[in-house]
């Protein structure tokens, strides 16, 4: 067959297999949307999210999962949306992936497409308090974005509005010794857009506030006994505490310098630093308001797996991060079984 033959045929295969691939897209969408439906009439459900396969097996190895007979689980956009019973609650689980924007996209996917009345978010965190320990778990009452900066040359000027500044220069060894090029950074405030706000006007957030109802109902786990040793020949010094109250910050950084550290600490009384929670904790579109912007209870539960740098060595989080994410979900089920009746 000549070339010029050839080529014809080429398109209409071509456009065969194009129009095959699109249906089965179509039939696949239409399944996955009738599924939807039928979850959805067997709710409302609480929305679970995790992050990294570490806290998802501490989950599942709990034996608290109990899967939806008939549908458990849909997969979605590279997700899989799993559906059960915790505790006597009906739940939508999914492990949404490392970083914020996997936190946002799979938060809003889960509230717009399920009946969910809640999201706990749980898992790991470095420890940025020195008066917290690794293993602790920490169920913080505020949450602010620390990756939102304006980074500026030595000679450049600030935003008046900047709710904090690093000096790079100031980390000089020794102190003050010429001139660092980096220069500094302006910690910015979120633009919040919310449903209980005017539409397309943003308001400026920087701490956002767990629920309150929920945050009470947590106080109530406070002194429960937490698991303290990986194995029989790695235990931690001292026996973990669960503590209620404290600040957490969120940024697309895996902490683990004690420069920072302490930075953090000093500048924003943060005693917990993750990738994550933020943008679970508050989107519509952006980066963090999926379940506050949403009309959301929401809360973070993050057991302590590191220093975020304070140790002397490498990070231990491959060490503690397996008890750490164990811990997180103790307190996750005991918070799950202190839950009144979700209603529609």
């Amino acid at each position: 067959m000549a070339a010029t033959q050839l080529k014809p045929c080429l398109v209409l295969l071509l456009t065969f297999s194009l129009l095959a691939f699109a249906s089965a897209i179509s039939r696949n969408r239409i399944k996955s949307l009738n599924q939807i439906k039928e979850v959805n009439r067997k709710g409302p459900y609480i929305g679970l999210i995790t992050v990294i396969a570490t806290e998802e097996d501490a989950f599942f190895a709990s034996g608290s999962f109990k899967p939806d007979p008939k549908f458990p689980f849909i997969d979605l956009s590279g997700r899989r949306f799993r559906f059960g019973v915790v505790r006597g609650r009906k739940v939508v689980y999914v492990r949404c992936g490392e970083g914020m924007t996997n936190a946002v996209a799979a938060t809003q996917q889960m509230v717009d497409l399920f009946d969910i009345k809640g999201i706990i978010h749980f898992g790991i965190a470095g420890n940025t308090n020195n008066s917290m320990s690794i293993g602790d778990v920490t169920i913080p009452n505020q949450i602010a974005h620390t990756g939102l900066w304006e980074w500026l040359n030595t000679n450049g000027t600030l935003d008046s509005a900047d709710v904090a500044q690093l000096e790079i220069g100031d980390y000089n060894v020794p102190k003050g010794n010429g001139t660092n090029l980096l220069g500094h950074i302006g910690y910015m405030e979120e633009e919040y857009y919310s449903v209980a706000g005017e539409p397309n006007v943003a308001e400026s957030l920087l701490w956002a506030n767990i629920s309150l109802q929920w945050l009470q109902l947590a106080s109530n786990l406070e002194g429960m006994k937490l698991e303290q040793c990986v194995n029989s020949s790695l235990c931690l010094t001292e026996k973990p505490k669960l503590v209620v109250g404290l600040r957490a910050s969120t940024s697309n950084i895996f902490l683990d310098n004690a420069a920072y550290r302490d930075f953090l600490f000093q500048k924003f009384g943060v005693s917990s630093a993750d990738m994550e929670s933020a943008g679970v904790a508050m989107n519509d579109g952006m980066w963090m308001q999926t379940s506050l912007s949403n009309g959301y209870p929401v809360i973070v539960i993050r057991g302590l797996s590191d220093l975020a740098g304070n140790q002397e060595g490498d990070n231990v989080v491959s060490k503690f991060g397996g008890l750490a994410a164990v811990n997180s979900v103790k307190a996750v089920l005991g918070f799950i079984r202190n839950l009144p009746p979700i209603t529609r």
